[in-house]
């Protein structure tokens, strides 16, 4: 029988699922306003035209779900904090690798892709990013080749074009254990897609190769999708590569905000 402790996360979790569907619902009747705003702008005007009124409404409900969700999640967070023994792994980068892990970190390659923000001005979407997290094209200290792992974006300088980015969990075996600071060129960030904004998020079906967030790790790596999502906010199943265990790869679940396109260079 399940403990107390954790029957009640998985009761959050569920709790989790609802306001996810609910969010999802929401958000396709913002598009559908959006899309009849843009096509017939002059409704509005018309005598009894709720249409404004309708989308604040819209609006309102899906910030009440998203903190709601929040709220959830930092208690889930907080509970599985408590039941973790200390020094446990969390969210250890490296646990993938130490102990003759199979898995291998991916490696950097200097045949990276530009982004290609929907935005005139590339200078105010490189600056929004600033709190966000983000995928970042990191240098090892052993010299080795760079790895793709979750930062956070502290700065960015127009001037030099460049990000200050801070490593959080760069991993117990790294030599001190402590946050990290980068400064990386554009060139070397990727976004990750906003859980408030799945609409716009890109697609990737069956068979195309993808740029992962290992589960229980803040690294990424090269994946094949094996089950394209049937809802905006579902999980990709995912197999990555040299994950091999028993002869086969697993199938892993990773949120949908954590898989973005693979970079060029990796590309077969």
């Amino acid at each position: 029988m399940a403990s107390p402790d954790i029957t009640e996360m998985l009761e959050k979790s569920k709790e989790l699922d609802r306001l996810r569907k609910e969010q999802e619902e929401v958000l396709l009747e913002i598009n559908k306003m959006h899309k009849k705003l843009q096509n017939t702008p002059e409704a509005v005007e018309k005598p009894g035209d709720n249409s404004l009124s309708k989308l604040k409404m819209l609006y309102t409900q899906a910030k009440e779900l998203s903190e709601s969700e929040m709220s959830i999640s930092n208690q889930l967070l907080g509970q599985l904090d408590a039941m973790i023994p200390a020094g446990g792994a969390g969210q250890q980068r490296r646990r993938i690798e130490g102990n003759e892990q199979k898995k291998k970190r991916m490696k950097g390659d200097p045949d990276i892709p530009r982004l290609s923000p929907s935005m005139r001005n590339q200078q105010e979407f490189f600056a929004s990013l600033k709190g966000e997290q983000v995928a970042a094209r990191v240098a090892q200290e052993d010299g080795e080749k760079d790895e793709w792992v979750i930062v956070k974006v502290t700065h960015y300088d127009k001037e030099s074009k460049e990000f200050e980015v801070l490593d959080e969990e760069p991993g117990d075996d790294e030599e001190g254990g402590g946050q990290r600071k980068y400064k990386l060129p554009w060139s070397h960030i990727i976004p990750f897609p906003k859980m408030s904004d799945l609409a716009t998020a890109p697609e990737f079906p069956p068979g195309k190769q993808v740029l992962a967030v290992y589960p229980g790790t803040t690294a990424l790596y090269k994946a094949t999708v094996v089950q394209a999502r049937k809802r905006k906010s579902d999980d990709y199943t995912l197999e990555f590569d040299d994950d091999e265990e028993d002869g086969s790869l697993p199938q892993r679940m990773v949120p949908c905000n954590q898989v973005v396109a693979l970079p060029d260079g990796h590309r077969q």
